[in-house]
């Protein structure tokens, strides 16, 4: 590493981490504070130390060549998949999710697994870009994805599951895989969310019964239309082997996206927690329960909205300090943020992470190396994700899922990992244009 690569270090997405990490900790000693002004959480020590360490992890990497990463990406995922399957078995379930207890530290190893499934599938994609085998590509991609994506949900996590979809079909879609198999899967976890989601709008938001909703439920009627629908989906692929039209593959298309939507959502609807199917429901309407599921929406939004332009300034928010607001050093640290430092400091932290993923995005184009490239797009999938999913659940404008804000939520698995993924960015920016 020489002196003037030093200077090549994407100072930007430094000081915009760093921002976002100060403006945590300095929420997370709010969050602590009670109505009386006495200081009944430590959390923000913690906080300190972590983004400390996270910082630190981050410079360290971005002295160090990325592209060394690529010949132990395996053995990275693999190492992150083991602790993961450990943690499923024998983890301790805190909140509904299962940790990873080392005496009295807690490790969240699915907070890792991203970064390490993200460095093997850029891997991957950067071997295979040659091959022009679309179809193949995609379907190994979504293997290595989908292992340790359905071994979180198992946890069960189904927020931290999710975030390795967008993971997926951004680092798909820049590497080139033909878009129909992105599309494909985009449409298919869209379908499957309204198929999932309108029964329960039918029972606890309209309270009466819709005929057609019975599709949607009942099993041999499902049975029954998928049959149908395979029996379309056949002759219509007969009709495109033997006459070649396009529309009779855009017909087998539909309606496989149908059929899987379907499958998906009754064994969504299967293996969901109460809690997770509840989560939903106030999120169609957050009154069906305001004092019990629903508080936690009500209750953000309260806060976010007495807020005002400015804020109530530092220390002096009142959902936060008469302790309205649960999980709000974690899942709802912008809640806490934007009561006390109003619209504008929001809108702040909106200006931060939407610089960091154009950087990212910048670096994705100007890279020379495609797996560079490629990590760079499963980390702005990430970071975004996190963001627009986190603040929306805040905001009522997206169901709680308990992802955190990432550099700024508490807990040092999501810190430390996230400053790894920024590490690995630095390091790719500093070498940006060698192979």
């Amino acid at each position: 590493m020489r002196i003037r690569d030093i200077l090549e270090i994407d100072i930007f997405i430094v000081l915009a981490v760093i921002t976002l990490m100060i403006f945590g900790v300095l929420f997370i000693y709010s969050s602590g504070i009670t109505s009386t002004g006495t200081l009944v959480s430590r959390e923000y020590i913690k906080q300190i130390i972590w983004a400390a360490s996270g910082l630190i992890i981050a410079l360290v990497l971005a002295l160090v060549d990325y592209r060394r990463i690529y010949n132990i990406s395996l053995y990275l995922y693999l190492g992150t998949l083991a602790p993961l399957l450990y943690t499923t078995i024998f983890g301790r379930v805190i909140h509904g999710t299962r940790w990873l207890r080392i005496g009295s530290f807690g490790i969240q190893a699915s907070e890792f697994a991203k970064i390490t499934t993200i460095l093997l599938l850029a891997r991957y994609l950067s071997d295979s870009k040659r091959s022009g085998k679309s179809f193949v590509r995609f379907m190994i991609s979504c293997i290595i994805v989908f292992i340790p994506m359905g071994v979180v949900l198992i946890q069960p996590d189904l927020g931290t599951s999710l975030v390795f979809i967008p993971i997926l079909l951004c680092m798909t879609f820049i590497a080139g895989v033909s878009l129909r198999y992105v599309l494909f899967l985009s449409a298919s976890i869209m379908f499957t969310g309204i198929f999932l989601v309108l029964p329960l709008w039918q029972t606890y938001i309209l309270r009466k019964v819709l005929p057609a909703m019975v599709v949607l439920t009942n099993p041999r009627l499902i049975a029954l239309v998928v049959l149908i629908l395979g029996i379309i989906a056949g002759i219509a692929l007969f009709g495109h082997i033997k006459y070649k039209k396009r529309y009779f593959f855009w017909i087998v298309y539909a309606v496989a996206i149908i059929i899987c939507s379907l499958g998906f959502s009754f064994t969504a609807r299967k293996v969901l927690k109460e809690y997770q199917i509840m989560r939903l429901i106030v999120f169609l309407d957050p009154n069906v329960d305001p004092r019990g599921a629903g508080w936690n929406i009500n209750q953000s939004i309260t806060a976010i909205g007495s807020g005002g332009l400015t804020g109530k300034g530092f220390l002096q928010g009142t959902q936060s300090h008469y302790r309205f607001l649960p999980e709000q050093s974690t899942d709802f640290i912008f809640s806490i943020f934007s009561e006390e430092a109003g619209f504008l400091g929001g809108f702040l932290v909106f200006a931060l992470f939407l610089l960091i993923c154009l950087r990212l995005l910048k670096l994705m184009k100007t890279t020379a190396d495609p797996f560079g490239a490629y990590v760079c797009a499963g980390l702005a999938g990430m970071f975004s994700f996190h963001f627009l999913i986190n603040v929306g659940m805040t905001m009522g404008i997206m169901p709680i899922t308990g992802i955190p804000l990432l550099f700024m939520s508490y807990g040092g698995s999501a810190v430390i990992s996230a400053m790894t993924g920024i590490g690995i960015v630095l390091s790719i920016h500093v070498r940006r244009f060698s192979r």
